[in-house]
């Protein structure tokens, strides 16, 4: 037996059947919560089992030989709205919570999201994962700009809780922004708070145009024979959180 088909018997038999699924022939696990992340992450590391994790699979497809191997996990039952807060200018949603509806629901309550606005169509853990940006009067407006709060599983299966809803603090805000631009390397997203805006602003936002979404820089730090200091320090941060590699990097993947 091989050591993927181990691993899927140990999976099966910690969950419901419903959770484990095969998409594109890739095995894939569809947690429905942070605590299920977690322990699938741990028995992953224990099984020394590589993941892949995926949003909608917009940019990249799952597919293909460095998948052979692997198990995808995959966000879409982590779908839920949790809160929209207006006294606070915040809303919390789940990973897999298309970033393009989040503004039909906030319009109730009149408020806005500008990258909700954009004509990305993923979800709203791979719009951080990708480094979701924009240009606004030839400024640019990364979508990092609003999210102050995130709730993540770490590849060790550790459930972390960064940022917060908070005007005054600024706590754990860097590290909450770690995460943005880090293309599920770095562990999965469950779910993400953004501060959000009167609606009353959203003229101000008309030549909000979305930018081009480039793996290539990540690829380009993550590279060994790349000694420039972000790049160390990109590598030195991946080694952090993901020291059994779980989380492998995957060159030859389809943008």
């Amino acid at each position: 037996m091989t050591v993927l088909k181990e691993f899927l018997n140990v999976v099966r038999n910690e969950f419901p059947d419903d959770r484990l699924t095969f998409q594109k022939s890739v095995a894939t696990f569809h947690p429905e919560s942070a605590d299920e992340t977690a322990r699938f992450f741990k028995l992953a590391n224990q099984n020394h089992q590589q993941i892949f994790i995926s949003g909608f699979g917009n940019n990249i497809d799952p597919e293909g030989e460095p998948f052979v191997n692997m198990v995808m996990i995959k966000t879409d039952r982590l779908n839920s709205l949790q809160k929209i807060v207006p006294e606070d200018f915040y809303i919390t949603v789940g990973a897999g919570f298309p970033i393009i509806e989040i503004n039909s629901h906030l319009e109730k309550h009149n408020f806005w999201l500008p990258h909700a606005s954009l004509p990305y169509t993923g979800s709203v853990g791979g719009s951080i994962a990708v480094g979701l940006n924009a240009h606004l009067n030839e400024h640019e407006l990364p979508l990092k700009k609003y999210l102050i709060k995130a709730e993540i599983v770490s590849p060790q299966g550790d459930i972390i809780k960064v940022g917060s809803v908070s005007f005054k603090s600024v706590s754990g805000y860097d590290i909450v922004k770690i995460f943005f631009g880090s293309w599920g390397l770095l562990g999965l997203i469950v779910s993400a708070t953004f501060r959000i805006m009167p609606i009353s602003a959203k003229n101000e936002f008309s030549h909000l145009k979305q930018k081009a979404i480039d793996r290539i820089p990540l690829l380009t730090a993550l590279d060994e024979s790349n000694n420039d200091t972000s790049a160390i320090y990109s590598r030195k941060i991946k080694e952090k959180f993901d020291p059994n590699q779980i989380l492998p990097v995957i060159k030859s993947a389809q943008q």
